[in-house]
């Protein structure tokens, strides 16, 4: 039961974070903003509309936004048939500034997709010894802004590891 108890934790903890995710998503895309570099070094948000049609307007390619998940993402690591470890990743998404209110709408699906892969990470010793080399992480990155397609669509431009954390049991 003891061995049980810390993954019935974080399953839980996953499951209140999808529903305050669907509860407090954005309602319509013609919330979608775009950080704007107003040339001082700060930037500020401009709503991308077209005011003709009342739709999202085309957007620049060039221009990306950056969407922070709103919870951290938290993985066991077993061995032996026991957590001997506990990793704790924050991503963003990069993306348009359109797609930002797709990557919210469609978050708890793609928690999901994102999750899958972090845990076949795990089971394949990804977070095991040095798991930051760089090595790991591209391939980390890659299997992330894949399954992140897989939901959200081509306009995601990569997925952002901002913060990450292992702590061993």
């Amino acid at each position: 039961m003891g061995k049980i108890l810390p993954i019935l934790i974080v399953l839980i903890g996953l499951g209140v974070g999808a529903g305050a995710g669907i509860f407090l998503r954005p309602s319509t895309l013609a919330n979608a903003k775009e950080c704007v570099d107003d040339g001082h070094g700060s930037c500020h948000a401009e709503i991308a509309m077209d005011t003709s049609h009342g739709e999202v307007a085309e957007l620049d390619p060039n221009n990306v936004y950056y969407v922070k998940l709103s919870k951290q993402f938290v993985v066991p690591v077993v061995k032996d048939r026991s957590v001997s470890s506990m990793v704790v990743m924050s991503l963003s998404i990069e993306t348009t500034p359109v797609v930002g209110d797709i990557v919210f709408a469609r978050e708890p699906k793609l928690r999901d997709a994102l999750l899958a892969v972090m845990f076949l990470h795990a089971n394949s010793g990804g977070f095991d010894g040095q798991f930051t080399s760089s090595e790991a992480m591209n391939d980390l990155r890659g299997s992330l802004l894949e399954a992140t397609r897989d939901v959200i669509g081509d306009d995601v431009f990569s997925v952002l590891v901002t913060d990450i954390l292992r702590q061993d049991v």
